[in-house]
């Protein structure tokens, strides 16, 4: 069975599942999945994985995210982008490049954020898009983000441009509206790209008709869990899911590999380790 992480470049106007869905396809097999859902109208890495790596899915790394986006003052939408009805327009002052700059700047570092209700997040078992495409509002818990870089990329108008790396959880259709209000504007995201997820880059990326058998990628390396090479020993209690024990040095959560990622391991109360998952 084909199996790997793949780096795919998704197009606007796609959704994430359907580049699953195209994968499943073209791979013959059911068993794929993604790492952070991308909006439609946004383009950008997506990390895929095929066959057996979808059990690694949960382990790689996507605390942190890159994003260039573009945001559009005078006008504010129903879902924070430009698939949205217009809900309020105000014609935009000329706002200079220092203020913009300080603006963006003041976002830096932990705060808290409010989904939006055109998100994914379910309540009660319900995504909110789709209590939202009923004309429902609920009440929303804010959540705690952190932006660790945020910089101008270019102004043009009413268009600004500009570059976040973002916690996971951080909706940029958000942010870009929490901008447009610090500066005293109403605006929303007319474009929206990924740039990178972790350290995993979108330039080593492909779209989707270009993705083949050869570039699946072993998920090993993507996987940032302290690691083990395990010896035959270790290799075979593994796999029979035993507990394990270890030098009081190795971390609480490890992962157990030979040439491909065998199981994820933790460390119970009693001091040895169990199998979290086996990912062979």
């Amino acid at each position: 069975m084909m199996q790997g992480i793949l780096l795919v470049d998704k197009e606007a106007g796609m959704t994430s599942r359907k580049v699953d869905n195209l994968l499943q396809k073209r791979f013959l097999t059911k068993k794929v999945g993604h790492l952070g859902t991308l909006d439609p109208f946004a383009t950008g890495l997506l990390i895929v994985a095929v066959g057996k790596a979808t059990k690694c899915l949960p382990f790689l790394d996507s605390s942190s995210k890159t994003y260039e986006a573009e945001l559009l003052l005078g006008s504010k939408t129903s879902t924070g982008d430009l698939e949205g009805e217009e809900i309020l327009r105000k014609d935009p002052r000329i706002h200079e490049k220092q203020e913009i700059e300080e603006t963006l700047s003041s976002f830096l570092g932990e705060s808290t954020q409010i989904p939006p209700m055109s998100s994914a997040i379910k309540v009660d078992g319900v995504a909110l898009y789709k209590l939202a495409h009923k004309g429902q509002e609920i009440e929303r818990k804010p959540r705690k983000i952190v932006i660790s870089s945020i910089r101008l990329l270019s102004q043009e108008g009413p268009r600004i441009r500009f570059e976040a790396e973002v916690s996971s959880g951080t909706y940029l259709r958000t942010l870009g509206e929490d901008i447009a209000e610090r500066l005293g504007e109403v605006g929303h995201l007319v474009s929206l790209r990924r740039t990178k997820i972790g350290s995993v880059d979108v330039r080593k990326a492909k779209r989707i008709a270009e993705v083949s058998e050869g570039d699946l990628l072993s998920p090993l390396p993507f996987i940032t869990l302290p690691k083990i090479e395990a010896t035959e020993k270790q290799s075979e209690a593994v796999k029979n899911g035993k507990a394990m024990i270890l030098d009081s040095h190795e971390s609480e959560v490890c992962l157990f590999f030979q040439e491909e990622a065998l199981a994820v391991y933790a460390k119970g109360e009693d001091g040895l380790y169990r199998s979290k998952r086996g990912l062979f």
